[in-house]
């Protein structure tokens, strides 16, 4: 069965940075988590058990020596960094119940990006409840591709605390509708997600969409982005994650909330973009709901 979306990983330089903008943006976003290497996040969760994880680096002396020690997570991180400056998005997430299978074929399959990670990190809810997380990760990659990258998740030990409160959001959003990808080969990229989420093309969806249980994922071309959102799709790259699209209530409230908190957006259709900015590493557009 297709891996469902688990998450989705968007660099920051500054966590505080990252939570007042995604605040302002009618957004929850959770206490600070902090990994065993060098990383911490503020996540942003939605009802279905997907989430947006805003990374910035703690403890880079931490992190480097998690880089030697073979942690794929903190060396793409870091390469994302070098490569498109501190803030941007790196990852895309799937939800597995076997990482270790994932791990066995994407390397049968020349996609592997390197050494399986198990971790654990405390959690805490909006209540102060705390419990243990603990995640087993497989690493993928499309081939050329050296720092945006893909990995399937599973949360061995789910933390046993009440997300509800974090899983509503002033703007409205129900769920992550979609990814959008910009690849100077679509076709050739696609393949590299169908792998990394156990996917077979299906040809009822659209071209350049895969299609999760969830979500959708889709890789356009530069000049395709353009077109399609108005936006700059920077230089060619093999493959480079730009944008969220969210599912909303009601835009009418949504836009309401965007104009008293002084956020700019161009409103096409119908939809409402937001280009990213310090803490907000991806284009956000928002769509109403069916």
């Amino acid at each position: 069965m297709t891996h469902p979306l688990d998450h989705l990983v968007l660099p920051t330089a500054d966590l505080d940075v990252a939570r007042a903008r995604l605040t302002a943006l009618g957004f929850t976003v959770s206490p600070r988590g902090v990994h065993p290497f060098g990383t911490e996040n503020c996540c942003v969760y939605f009802a279905d058990g997907t989430f947006m994880e805003p990374l910035a680096v703690a403890d880079a002396e931490a992190a480097g020596t998690a880089i030697a020690g073979g942690n794929v997570f903190v060396a793409r991180d870091r390469k994302y960094r070098e490569n498109f400056g501190q803030e941007g998005f790196s990852a895309v997430v799937f939800g597995t119940s076997d990482a270790d299978a994932d791990h066995r074929r994407y390397t049968e399959a020349g996609v592997s990006a390197g050494t399986r990670l198990d971790f654990s990190r405390p959690f805490v809810d909006a209540a102060g409840k705390s419990d243990t997380a603990l995640f087993r990760l497989a690493f993928a990659s499309a081939r050329a591709v050296v720092d945006t990258f893909l990995f399937a998740c599973e949360r061995v030990n789910a933390p046993k605390v009440d997300r509800s409160a974090l899983q509503l959001h002033d703007n409205g959003v129900g769920a992550i509708a979609k990814v959008v990808a910009i690849s100077k080969n679509p076709s050739a990229q696609l393949s590299a997600l169908e792998i990394a989420a156990d996917a077979e093309r299906d040809a009822s969806v659209l071209a350049g969409e895969l299609a999760l249980p969830n979500a959708r994922i889709s890789v356009a071309t530069p000049q395709d982005y353009q077109r399609r959102f108005g936006l700059p799709a920077g230089e060619e790259t093999g493959l480079r994650f730009a944008a969220v699209v969210f599912s909303v209530a009601s835009m009418e409230k949504l836009r309401t909330l965007l104009a008293q908190r002084g956020i700019g957006h161009d409103i096409g259709g119908n939809r409402v973009l937001v280009a990213p900015a310090p803490g907000q590493g991806a284009a956000f557009i928002f769509e109403e709901q069916a």
